[in-house]
């Protein structure tokens, strides 16, 4: 006969001690790893937007900023051949922030984004005066002064070169990007906005426009180009579009809602506390010590013009400040804080990533951070970066062991 086995047996002191030091080990498990894990799960559940605004015609602040985020992020992965569009699910732009949109996600023809950050903002700096080429007009009788008009045949020319295919010749549209992209313009067919996306553009060739055309048209500026006719692939949609500056100079709230309807792409997107944002403005339009508006209430339409740009600008910004207020750290806005000279009212793009950020407070106003506008981008890649690269994307090339500086990544 097989003999008993004993029994042991626990008294409440032991299974005190033991519990003890099993809840002991959790917590110390969980102070060690808590900061990086629940931020790297967090990250890792969130769609990334990134937005460009408009103003200006060489988008000094959004070329820096775009430079030293797509810099920081292949340091981060130890990976030279990191591309912005590796790390976002979606880029809107607008005027020159639309033409840096476009270049980012455009396809190469391999799945890969066409230009680097570097070579998007080199692209318009080399090119600047063929895209804004002046030509003067002459006034009727000449009675009145001369005026000023941006050469339309010259930006569409110099797009055209940019935005076609290398194998066949054919002009690239809104299929062939990487990603997906939100441009709006204001159509004076309609007399309402109008929103160029991917998603549009994927469901129907009626909504599929060259993305040269796109870039010229979001850039119309009125007095400054003439208004732009474009129509989809099809020839179904027709639209006489101006500036989208006027009406969403800072897309960011477009491209917010957009995500949040858009099932078809962004099945996980329930709510804003999916998102994580970073929105890059173009600094004011006009230097700290002009003074548009008179005291008897007269003002130039150029003046008028910068007002509304400066002003639904600001007022996205207000508004996402408030719909962010209980995640405050999943959007982020970088801004010029002062950093135009009041004599020439330009500077080097470079001068605002070392300004301190400002933030809209959540009830109106704003306040001054203590972090520079780069600072605030490298905290952000750290989330971006942790979130991992998008899958819709092929892979980069073989990875090389040392990273380029900003300046020689070409």
């Amino acid at each position: 006969m097989a003999r008993p086995q004993s029994k042991t047996v626990l008294t409440d002191t032991d299974l005190s001690k033991i519990t003890l030091e099993i809840f002991s080990k959790l917590e110390q498990k969980w102070l060690s790893h808590c900061d990086t894990t629940t931020a790297t799960a967090a990250a890792a559940k969130k769609t990334r937007i990134l937005s460009i605004d408009g103003g200006g015609t060489l988008g000094l602040v959004s070329g820096s900023a775009l430079i030293h985020l797509e810099h920081h992020i292949q340091a981060k992965t130890s990976d030279p051949h990191s591309r912005i569009a590796d790390f976002f699910d979606l880029v809107a732009g607008t005027g020159i922030g639309a033409l840096y949109a476009a270049l980012l996600t455009a396809d190469d023809g391999s799945g890969r984004p066409l230009f680097t950050a570097c070579d998007a903002v080199r692209f318009v700096a080399d090119n600047h005066s063929d895209l804004f080429k002046t030509t003067r007009l002459s006034s009727p009788f000449g009675l009145l002064k001369r005026r000023f008009q941006f050469s339309s045949r010259s930006m569409e020319r110099t797009l055209k070169d940019v935005m076609r295919r290398r194998l066949d010749g054919k002009f690239l549209t809104l299929k062939d990007t990487c990603k997906p992209i939100l441009v709006p313009c204001y159509d004076l067919n309609t007399s309402a906005p109008f929103v160029y996306s991917r998603a549009d553009a994927l469901e129907s060739p009626s909504f599929d426009f060259e993305l040269w055309k796109v870039c010229r048209a979001t850039s119309a500026t009125p007095n400054l180009f003439k208004p732009f006719e474009l129509t989809s692939l099809d020839g179904k949609t027709r639209c006489l579009a101006i500036d989208g500056g006027l009406v969403m100079n800072n897309p960011t709230a477009a491209a917010v809602t957009h995500v949040l309807h858009n099932k078809r792409d962004f099945p996980c997107v329930n709510g804003i506390e999916d998102l994580l944002v970073l929105s890059l403005g173009n600094g004011p339009l006009t230097a700290p010590s002009t003074k548009p508006l008179r005291r008897n209430g007269k003002c130039s339409t150029p003046s008028v013009v910068n007002i509304v740009m400066d002003g639904v600008s600001e007022t996205v910004d207000q508004m996402l400040g408030n719909a962010f207020c209980w995640n405050p750290s999943d959007y982020v806005r970088i801004q010029a804080n002062g950093f135009m000279t009041e004599k020439t009212g330009t500077s080097s793009g470079a001068e605002v990533l070392k300004e301190r950020g400002v933030e809209s407070l959540p009830f109106g106003g704003k306040r001054l951070l203590t972090e520079t506008n780069g600072q605030r981008i490298e905290t952000f890649v750290q989330r971006l970066v942790a979130s991992g690269k998008s899958t819709s994307l092929p892979p980069s090339p073989c990875k090389q062991t040392v990273v380029s500086s900003p300046a020689n990544d070409r």
